[in-house]
């Protein structure tokens, strides 16, 4: 099968490789289509994913949907041709985080695309039979794609938790912040600003239901925001950008006792935060932890909205393409929103 390796910074390499049929309780799948997520490309730009650096030669790609094509002994319910999203994180499930219900802080969780597990920007994986979930006729699988993201930005507001009627500011409008504005839209939030540089995404976040949408270089988002809630600040501030600037404009836009959200991940792995504000305002400093559980819903979502929240896929290319995606992901070219190989 076709495999598409990171050896070095911006370097990609296709290979052939052999896979062994599925062992007991898994499922072979063939991989159609995985979205290309801003984890990938701080690996492929900066050689790490905040603390962690890439082990060369390795295969990103955590956004998939494909077809079954075998299962193992004692699978049931998948048969040869299934359409599927498939979950990236393999979990113990027998420590005390699983035990609770907190998968994704797993103690020995493996997730498909870090170092030394292979990811999805391949032809075929073998995964247990729990990490698929069913995809109807009437999705397509680059949308499929859009599961794993949806659940992020689902679970990040649960982590958050977002109220009806509330006031939140999303700072970067990339896939996860896009669809992170889409589920404030759907959970009934009363204004929503969100802030991003590139142009053509400042028109997706409008179109995904922003109210009000800036661009950081010509606006103090900050000033914005207090000047629209009375100096009150937003109940809410949900940083998907992740700079150093955006973190400290997320504590100084929230409110009195409001909460901040770090969903974004930080290239550096020290980070100034402007203490003093957080400690005034008694501010609740939240981190979000990839998804845990939401796959379903964020399927349910896009049948229900897929006319508000498809559109995010903008950009397809075959693997043997993988270093043009890439490139055009990664510099914003093209009015990209989300890229898909397929």
């Amino acid at each position: 099968m076709q495999v598409a390796e990171l050896i070095a910074p911006r370097e990609f390499r296709l290979t052939e490789q052999d896979l062994d049929p599925p062992a007991a309780g898994e499922v072979q799948v063939e991989v159609h289509a995985v979205g290309i997520c801003g984890s990938d490309l701080h690996a492929y730009h900066e050689g790490a994913v905040g603390d962690t650096p890439n082990q060369y030669p390795m295969v990103l790609g955590h956004e998939p949907a494909g077809r079954v094509v075998a299962t193992g002994v004692g699978v049931t319910g998948w048969s040869p041709g299934d359409r599927v999203a498939l979950e990236p994180a393999l979990y113990c499930y027998h420590c005390e985080f699983c035990r609770s219900g907190r998968h994704n802080v797993c103690a020995n969780i493996r997730f498909l695309s870090n170092p030394g597990v292979p990811g999805f920007f391949r032809r075929r994986v073998n995964l247990p039979a729990t990490n698929l979930v069913g995809v109807p006729d009437s999705l397509a699988l680059e949308t499929a794609t859009l599961i794993e993201p949806l659940a992020i930005a689902l679970h990040s507001l649960k982590v958050g938790a977002i109220q009806k009627d509330e006031t939140v500011l999303v700072l970067g409008g990339g896939p996860i912040g896009l669809l992170t504005v889409a589920c404030l839209k759907l959970a009934g939030a009363a204004r929503i600003w969100a802030v991003e540089p590139v142009p053509a995404r400042r028109e997706m976040a409008r179109k995904m239901g922003a109210d009000d949408v800036f661009d950081p270089h010509e606006t103090d988002i900050v000033r914005e925001v207090m000047a629209a809630t009375g100096k009150r600040g937003v109940d809410c501030s949900i940083d998907c950008a992740a700079k150093e600037d955006t973190t400290n404009q997320a504590i100084r836009a929230a409110r009195n006792a409001g909460r901040v959200l770090m969903t974004g991940i930080h290239s550096e792995v020290r980070v100034p935060f402007e203490i003093s504000p957080m400690r005034r305002k008694e501010l609740s400093i939240l981190m979000v932890r990839r998804s845990n559980h939401e796959s379903h819903d964020a399927l349910q979502l896009l049948l229900d909205h897929g006319a508000r929240i498809a559109p995010l896929v903008t950009h397809t290319r075959p693997l043997d393409r993988i270093a043009d995606a890439f490139r055009i992901a990664g510099s914003y070219e093209d009015g990209v929103g989300k890229m898909v190989i397929c």
